[in-house]
């Protein structure tokens, strides 16, 4: 992994930390969204990782794409119209594409600003939790363009579109109290205490089977999507496979026992 997105395992927890403050951790550089793509692949191939915590170094989340890139009109912002469009399929997109077909849960400990992509970032987690100092903006619009990492397909989801609309059409930003009241976030601390709160949280997502979890996960993105119907046929298949793991049979006997469970992703 390389230093724009640290790597770090501790138990069944890891956690990637966004390591760019000169540019208040953008996204949009070939380094850092080729660091997303590996880290997804290598949490989805190990077995051994249950939750996944996000945060930034610095006093940034992340302010998104790089705006003194936009201004001189480099990187994946130079180029004509077609090359522009490729530029954000081939780049930038990809972070949505990564994080969306994580396979454990991902949780946000957003330690400060979360600006256009950055907002969009911490709205591809599962769960987000906000220090004081954390703020939200959709802010596209004041910059005069567009959310063009999916943005329009995330933040509709997680606060719905009423509140998203006014976010994206406004572009102003949203405090850690108003994303608490919106439900944006699940809790806010203080900036000293956040990561310790994030890490309790995976501890609470990580005692539970692993292989439960990335099914869980996978059932509860496929129904934003699918028919009724259709989820009950994938959830029937799934418990079907559940049913049969070593870490069912454990987590009944330890029920039945009165004890806590010991489970192997088996």
């Amino acid at each position: 992994m390389t230093d724009c997105l640290l790597y770090e395992q501790e138990g069944r927890v890891v956690t990637l930390t966004l390591n760019q403050d000169e540019t208040r951790n953008a996204i949009s550089s070939d380094e850092m969204i080729d660091a997303f793509e590996a880290a997804a692949k290598r949490i989805n191939r190990d077995d051994s990782v249950s939750v996944v915590i996000l945060t930034g170094a610095g006093k940034a989340f992340s302010s998104g794409g790089n705006v003194k890139d936009m201004h001189d009109k480099s990187g994946m912002f130079g180029g004509s119209p077609v090359e522009l469009r490729e530029g954000y399929r081939r780049g930038i997109q990809r972070i949505p594409l990564a994080m969306y077909h994580l396979e454990v849960p991902l949780i946000a400990a957003v330690n400060g600003a979360a600006i256009g992509a950055g907002c969009d970032l911490a709205m591809m987690c599962d769960i987000r939790i906000a220090s004081t100092k954390a703020r939200f903006a959709e802010s596209f619009a004041k910059i005069g363009i567009i959310p063009g990492d999916g943005g329009a397909w995330f933040l509709p989801r997680v606060i719905g579109m009423s509140r998203a609309s006014e976010m994206a059409f406004t572009g102003e930003p949203v405090n850690a109290e108003t994303a608490l009241e919106w439900g944006m976030v699940s809790e806010v601390v203080e900036p000293e205490d956040l990561l310790a709160a994030a890490n309790e949280m995976a501890q609470r997502i990580a005692v539970n089977p692993p292989r439960a979890l990335r099914m869980t996960k996978k059932l509860l993105r496929e129904g934003q999507k699918q028919s009724l119907e259709s989820l009950l046929e994938l959830s029937a298949s799934m418990q079907a496979l559940a049913h049969h793991t070593e870490d069912h049979a454990e987590a009944v006997s330890a029920m039945l026992e009165k004890r806590e469970p010991q489970f192997e992703g088996k």
